[in-house]
C-alpha cells in the first residue's frame, strides 16, 4: 500500500489542509534533502505524521481507530510478542473468533502483518493509529505483561515455604533438591524466563538482598529493575537454574558456568548462566543468546560506504587479519559471524575456536575451548590449523602466544579473523606489540582493525531539530564536522549544496517509548595501506598512526555515530553516551 504524491498534494488541496505554495515549498524541499514529498511536508510543519496517517487511512480506505483510554486486555495483547508490538509498532487490540484487528501506524506494515496474522492462525482487519494511541497500547502492553507475570509469580511464591536447613543452620542441600522439582519452584523460573524474553532482554541479574530478591534485565545495553520478589525465593531460584544448567547444587562458595536451552514459539534461546557467591547468597547472571542467527548482512549492522568496500575487499583476497576491537557487549560476536556468513561458501573449510558458541553456523566448525581440560585458544587454534582450514574465527586474542599463532596463520595464507578488547581500530596495533608481535610480521599480516560500539535506535516518535552553533562547535572539538558532511554527501545521504544548519537530526518525542527497539553498530575501520605498513615497521607512535589514518580517510567512531545521527537512526545524546563509557 502506498500513495503516490499526486494523490496526496490534491487531497491536500482539495480539503483545504495546506495552501499550493506550502506544497510547492514541500516539493522543493524533498527534491533538495533526497527525501519524500510526506517527509517534505512533516519537516516543514505543514502537517504531523499522525495527520499523514489519517490521510493514508481516509485515501487507502483503512479505518482509522483511536486507542488512548480504551481497555485492551493482556490475553489480546500478547498474541503478538512484545519485541515485535515494540519495533515494528503494532497492536493486536481486538479478537472475534479467528479474526485479529491489529493497529499500526505505517501502512507499509499491511502485508507483513498479514503473513504474521495468517502464520499464528487469524484472519487480520488492518486498522490505522495514531503515535498517542501506540504509546498508550504499548504502556497497557509492558503493564499487562508486568501484572500477569508478577501476579502468577506472587501467586506461586505463596506456595514457597522457607529453605530448609540442616541442624547447623546451613541450607540442605538434599531437601532443597527435591524441593526445587516442586510445580510452584518449576513455574516461578519459567516465568522469569519467558517474562525476559518477552522484554527483549540480553541479560537477566538475579540478586539477592538483605531482606529481597532483585531482579534485573538490560535491555538494549541499560539494566532496568524488573521485579523484586520475597527473599525466601533466592535459594531456590538460583538451585533451579544451577540444576538446569548442569551446575553443582552442593557448591555455594566458588563460581560455576553453565548453560542451557529455551524454546519459545519459533525463538530457541541459549541462556549462558554465571553464578557467582556474594554476601547476602548466590548472584546469578544469564546471557540470552537466540540460536541459530542468521540472515545478518554488514550494511544490515551498519556498515557503508568506503568502509564497507574496504571490508569486501580484504575478505576477498582470503588472507591476512581482521581484528574487532571493542568491549563486552559492543557487537564483536555478531559483526565476525556475519562475517563468516559472507565468506562461508562450499569452496573453502571454515573453523572457530570460541568461548563461548554463541550462535550455531551452518557448515562452520565451531569449537568451544575447555582450559580446564587443556583445550585454550591456543591449543585449539594449533589443532585447527591442522585440519587444512582457509578460514579461522578466534574469538578473543588475549595472550602472546594465541596472537603469535594468529598472525604466522595469516602470514602462511589463512584468513584470520579474531576479537579483541581494545578502545579503538589503532589500539589493536598496540595490544599485539605488547604480545610481542614482530613489527615486520605485524605489518604484513594485520590487513583490517574494526573498532565497534553498539548505539541505541531511535523510536518512530521522534522530532526533527538542527544542530545550533554552539552545538556545531562543541562537536567539532573532537569530531572533523567536514569529513562527516563529505561522506554523507559522498554516500548521497544529503544534497551536495547541503551545510551543518540545514541538515536535520532527530530526537525522541517527549514520553515516548525508548526500550526495547535495538541497537545499531558504530565503527571505525582501519585499513592498513603501504603508508601505514611503513609507520608499523618503523614502530612509530600510535597517535601518529591515528592521525595519518585520519588523514587518509579512516572515519572515526564518534564520526560515523555523528552519521548514523544524521540518518535519523540514532540520536546524538546516544552517541556521545557511548563515546563517554571509553
Amino acid at each position: 500500500m502506498h500513495i503516490q504524491d499526486a494523490q496526496l498534494k490534491r487531497f491536500m488541496l482539495d480539503s483545504g489542509m495546506a495552501l499550493r505554495k506550502d506544497l510547492d515549498a514541500a516539493e522543493t524541499l524533498a527534491e533538495d534533502r533526497s527525501m519524500s514529498f510526506a517527509e517534505a511536508l512533516i519537516s516543514n510543519g505543514t502537517i504531523t505524521e499522525d495527520d499523514l496517517r489519517r490521510i493514508e487511512a481516509y485515501i487507502l480506505g483503512v479505518p482509522f481507530v483511536q486507542l488512548s483510554g480504551t481497555d485492551l486486555t493482556f490475553d489480546v495483547l500478547s498474541i503478538i510478542p512484545e519485541p515485535i508490538a515494540r519495533g515494528h509498532n503494532v497492536i493486536a487490540f481486538k479478537k472475534e473468533g479467528n479474526v485479529l484487528e491489529v493497529a499500526t501506524l505505517d501502512v507499509q506494515n499491511m502485508k507483513a502483518l498479514e503473513t504474521l496474522a495468517k502464520r499464528m492462525g487469524y484472519r487480520m482487519r488492518p486498522r490505522l493509529t495514531d503515535t498517542a494511541s501506540m504509546k498508550y497500547a504499548l504502556g497497557q502492553y509492558h503493564q499487562g505483561l508486568k501484572t500477569a507475570f508478577g501476579s502468577r509469580i506472587a501467586q506461586e511464591a505463596r506456595g514457597v515455604a522457607e529453605c530448609p536447613q540442616t541442624a547447623d543452620g546451613k541450607i540442605d542441600i538434599s531437601a532443597l533438591a527435591k524441593r526445587i522439582e516442586r510445580p510452584e519452584v518449576v513455574r516461578i523460573v519459567d516465568m522469569l524466563l519467558r517474562h525476559a524474553i518477552a522484554q527483549s532482554a540480553s541479560d537477566v541479574h538475579i540478586e539477592p538482598a538483605e531482606n529481597e530478591l532483585v531482579i534485573r534485565y538490560r535491555i538494549d545495553g541499560v539494566l532496568h529493575d524488573a521485579m523484586v520478589l520475597p527473599k525466601r525465593l533466592a535459594p531456590f531460584i538460583s538451585a533451579r537454574i544451577k540444576n538446569i544448567a548442569g551446575l553443582r547444587l552442593d557448591q555455594k562458595y566458588l563460581p560455576q558456568e553453565g548453560r542451557f536451552k529455551m524454546e519459545l514459539e519459533s525463538q530457541k534461546i541459549v541462556f549462558r548462566v554465571s553464578v557467582v557467591p556474594v554476601y547476602f547468597g548466590e548472584k546469578v547472571v544469564m546471557r540470552l543468546v537466540e540460536e541459530n542467527r542468521s540472515g545478518f548482512t554488514l550494511e544490515g549492522i551498519g556498515f557503508h560506504g568506503e568502509s564497507l568496500e574496504q571490508i569486501h575487499e580484504v575478505m576477498r583476497e582470503r588472507q591476512g587479519l581482521i581484528v574487532l576491537a571493542g568491549p563486552e557487549d559492543s557487537g564483536k560476536t555478531t559483526t565476525l559471524y556475519t562475517m563468516l556468513d559472507v565468506l562461508n561458501t562450499p569452496d573453502v573449510n571454515v573453523a572457530t575456536i570460541e568461548d563461548p558458541i554463541e550462535y550455531q553456523l551452518a557448515r562452520v566448525n565451531q569449537t568451544q575451548i575447555r582450559p580446564d581440560l587443556g583445550l585454550t585458544f591456543a591449543s585449539g587454534l594449533r589443532a585447527l590449523l591442522r585440519q587444512d582450514s582457509d578460514i579461522v574465527m578466534v574469538g578473543d586474542i588475549k595472550d602472546a602466544q594465541t596472537a603469535t599463532l594468529t598472525t604466522h596463520a595469516a602470514q602462511s595464507g589463512h584468513l584470520m579473523l579474531g576479537g579483541m578488547y581494545a578502545a579503538r581500530a589503532v589500539d589493536v596495533i598496540t595490544r599485539l606489540r605488547e604480545m610481542d608481535i614482530e613489527p615486520f610480521v605485524l605489518a604484513h599480516t594485520l590487513k583490517l582493525a574494526i573498532g565497534i560500539r553498539l548505539v541505541g535506535k531511535l523510536p518512530e516518535e521522534k522530532e526533527a531539530y538542527t544542530l545550533s552553533k554552539e552545538e556545531r562547535d562543541a562537536l567539532e572539538q573532537y569530531i572533523d564536522m567536514n569529513a562527516v558532511l563529505k561522506h554523507l554527501k559522498a554516500e548521497g545521504v544529503v544534497k551536495k549544496t547541503a551545510t551543518w544548519s540545514t541538515i536535520p537530526f532527530y530526537r525522541p518525542k517527549k514520553d515516548a517509548v525508548v526500550e526495547g527497539l535495538g541497537r545499531i553498530g558504530i565503527h571505525e575501520v582501519l585499513r592498513i595501506t603501504p603508508a601505514l605498513r611503513e609507520l608499523i615497521l618503523e614502530e612509530a607512535d600510535i597517535e601518529k598512526i591515528q592521525k595519518h589514518a585520519a588523514k587518509e580517510g579512516m572515519t572515526t567512531l564518534a564520526e560515523d555515530g555523528l552519521f548514523k545521527a544524521a540518518l535519523g537512526q540514532t540520536s546524538i545524546e546516544e552517541v556521545l553516551r557511548i563515546l563517554a563509557e571509553e
